[in-house]
């Protein structure tokens, strides 16, 4: 059974960074700004004070659920009729990227044919890898059309990643859809599969990277956690035949043994897919190659890639991971690493 919702009374004392005094107490806070508008000093909001309770890491902070002040005249802009949180208080339109590509063949003039020209798709098992892994793709193929899908298994506000926002500024991401239920991106899909459709047939992207938004979620059982993610959009693109592959989680600093090596989230991905993909590791982990083919019977194969940690070190991107720096943890890195080189280099290879 679930909880109710957690939502208390609040005055915003300061606007950037968000804090609003609850109950005496001054706290940290988010507000989706696409949804809920400004904040300014001094506006009374109602807040979700769930996660901060709890003392959830990478969700440590009050979520803005109205603003009192000056949000309740939002209305209700063009024509769109599509509903994403459908039935939940914060129901709103959206123009479904897929209605661009609903057509047969594509419309981007940048694909002249479907069937001839497909993307490649990277699954990534938590937020933590697209940066390297567009770091990399860009490094491997410099002007490569590498677009993000944001899927669930992690937050599912669009807006919520400082990383995606980041590349975007740096030509390193070509855009950003977010997939139902995940929501607030540049583009809007109703299911991965559409958006990845809607990728190759619309957009005109060389190569995607699709996985789940920051803080992935779980709850110490085999199958109840983010990372199960990774097989739904895996099979998403299997099905529509576009080239597949798998940035495993791997670590080599997390404290939790069932994390170290390949982790189990991947393992229990692997083990489940009902075709092969290729797995990027890096070059040299030949012990990960045989924890893979022994993670799925020899269905999938690794494909071991030069990576350049000391590079995606100097780039200025996010260098750490669940309080891990690049040099406490460099295999967790260099798994997106190979991932984002390999998955360009699927595309243009001879």
């Amino acid at each position: 059974m679930s909880g109710r919702l957690d939502l208390r009374r609040g005055i915003v004392v300061s606007a950037d960074p968000l804090v609003v005094e609850v109950e005496g107490q001054e706290r940290r806070a988010w507000a989706d700004s696409g949804l809920l508008g400004e904040m300014r000093e001094g506006d009374e909001v109602v807040v979700n004070a769930a996660a901060l309770d709890l003392g959830l890491g990478s969700g440590g902070f009050d979520v803005v659920h109205v603003n009192l002040t000056r949000g309740l005249g939002g209305g209700v802009e063009g024509d769109a009729h599509v509903m994403k949180l459908n039935y939940t208080s914060l129901q709103h339109p959206v123009e479904p990227v897929e209605a661009a590509s609903d057509v047969d063949g594509p419309k981007s003039p940048d694909i002249e044919d479907f069937s001839a020209r497909q993307p490649a798709v990277a699954v990534l098992p938590l937020h933590g890898h697209l940066a390297p892994a567009a770091w990399a793709a860009a490094q491997a193929w410099p002007g490569t059309r590498v677009g993000y899908v944001q899927t669930a298994g992690g937050a599912l506000p669009g807006s919520l990643s400082h990383d995606v926002a980041t590349l975007r500024e740096r030509g390193l991401l070509a855009g950003h859809i977010t997939a139902a239920p995940s929501y607030g991106g540049e583009h809007e899909a109703l299911s991965t599969v559409g958006a990845l459709d809607a990728a190759a047939r619309s957009l005109g992207w060389d190569a995607v990277l699709v996985g789940p938004g920051p803080g992935i979620i779980g709850s110490d059982t085999e199958f109840g956690h983010g990372g199960m993610e990774a097989l739904n959009s895996a099979h998403a693109a299997l099905s529509l035949k576009l080239p597949t592959i798998l940035s495993p989680r791997l670590s080599s600093g997390d404290p939790r043994e069932r994390h170290r090596g390949l982790s189990h989230h991947t393992a229990t991905v692997l083990e489940l897919l009902l075709a092969p993909v290729t797995v990027a590791i890096p070059e040299g982990a030949a012990d990960l190659a045989s924890q893979i083919s022994g993670a799925s019977i020899g269905l999938h194969r690794a494909e071991p890639v030069p990576v350049d940690l000391d590079g995606y070190a100097a780039s200025g991107l996010p260098t750490q991971t669940m309080g891990r720096t690049i040099a406490d943890d460099p295999l967790f890195f260099e798994a997106a690493l190979a991932a984002g080189a390999f998955v360009v280099g699927s595309v243009f290879k001879p």
